[in-house]
């Protein structure tokens, strides 16, 4: 641990921004401080440093840079991306797929759709957390006008058949929107192999800064727009640009492809240190979802008996999410474990552990003897 802070484990809840992402962001503070849509020197450079940044988020997703739409993040893409479907294709259907494990910026916006008038599929998952793309083809209909399902499972890793989905959502000429919030820089993002129309993006789940984002969107579809006001983002989104966050997300996004294979070895490497010892320990624990289908960087481990709250108060020593939470003095689980059938007296003491680049090996260790001791001793009490 360094300057007596815990051990971070918690890199799917967000990551520290990469020293090449501060660095640009400090230059735009004091050097671009122009608005990239006024047309003078100071505009232009703010309006070059946007499109350098842009340019650098479309190689990381393999399109075109127009096809990048700046947004404030992960939650607003999702939410334009589903919303601006339903009401710009109202005439043609009101029929939306999508699955039990989605993040809440994707099923609440359902729900909300679904108040509006639209029809809405909830698809189960496997015991492994994994969509049926053969579920997802029994479900569309004449009236379906989006299919939306994440890349991968914020927590469990569980990645999702997207390219099987694509290519069956082409054929039958629906829309189709994937959250992977999770997975850029964590696992290979090419739009055009995954056959999708619209994905999220999210700057700080890539050492970016938050209040960032992206959609994608293939060009000729069309959106209802979620923001209005004057022209910006080629009339895409309203709202003068955020040029010092937008830089550091292009920053963030450049660093993640050219260093993927390193960090995802080391993701996966100390990961799976984690795990072996943990399971090796003797501990009754289960691990939830594919031990190879899954994000190089994610663990989802449930503890029989012990609720997961106990385990973490007693772990001031590391920082993590857990599977379940309190509400008014009940103890619940999340609606993923809930959705794959994971026994209540395992998932109510679920640690969701999730490594990331600047976590060591040598802290991983310290990690799992804590987690290993601290289970022991709740058990005996």
């Amino acid at each position: 641990m360094e300057n007596n802070l815990p051990i971070y484990l918690d890199y799917n809840a967000s990551t520290p921004i990469c020293e090449e992402a501060c660095e640009v962001m400090k230059n735009v503070i004091t050097e671009c401080f122009g608005n990239p849509s006024s047309d003078h020197v100071y505009g232009r450079m703010a309006s070059d440093k946007v499109e350098l940044a842009r340019k650098k988020v479309s190689l990381l997703l393999g399109c075109k840079s127009t096809e990048v739409v700046f947004t404030s993040g992960g939650t607003e893409s999702n939410n334009w991306a589903i919303k601006g479907v339903a009401f710009a294709n109202k005439h043609k259907g009101n029929h939306i797929i999508t699955s039990r494990i989605e993040h809440p910026a994707v099923i609440e916006v359902c729900k909300y759709l679904h108040g509006q008038g639209f029809e809405v599929t909830y698809l189960p998952v496997d015991k492994y957390g994994t969509v049926s793309a053969k579920d997802v083809e029994d479900s569309i209909t004449e009236e379906t006008i989006l299919v939306s399902i994440m890349h991968a499972n914020n927590e469990t890793g569980a990645i999702q058949p997207i390219e099987e989905i694509g290519k069956i959502t082409r054929q039958k000429g629906v829309l189709f929107h994937v959250d992977a919030s999770q997975s850029i820089g964590k696992i290979a993002v090419d739009v055009e192999k995954l056959g999708v129309d619209l994905l999220s993006v999210a700057a700080h789940k890539l050492y970016g800064p938050k209040g960032i984002g992206a959609l994608f969107i293939k060009e000729g579809v069309i959106l209802e727009k979620f923001m209005h006001g004057a022209n910006h983002e080629r009339g895409f989104r309203a709202g003068t640009e955020n040029v010092i966050e937008i830089v550091g997300f292009g920053e963030a996004a450049e660093v993640a492809r050219i260093d993927f294979e390193k960090n995802v070895f080391h993701m996966q490497e100390t990961r799976d240190i984690l795990k072996n010892m943990i399971l090796n320990s003797g501990i009754d624990c289960i691990v939830n979802g594919y031990s190879q289908n899954c994000l190089p960087n994610t663990l989802s481990i449930s503890f029989k008996d012990i609720l997961a709250g106990d385990i973490l108060h007693s772990l001031p020593e590391i920082a993590a999410s857990s599977g379940s939470a309190c509400h008014s003095g009940c103890v619940d689980y999340s609606t993923v474990l809930k959705a794959m059938n994971v026994p209540s007296e395992y998932a109510l003491g679920t640690l969701r552990l999730s490594t990331g680049k600047y976590l060591s090996k040598e802290d991983v260790v310290v990690v799992a003897n804590l987690i290993v001791k601290t289970v022991r001793e709740l058990v005996v009490r």
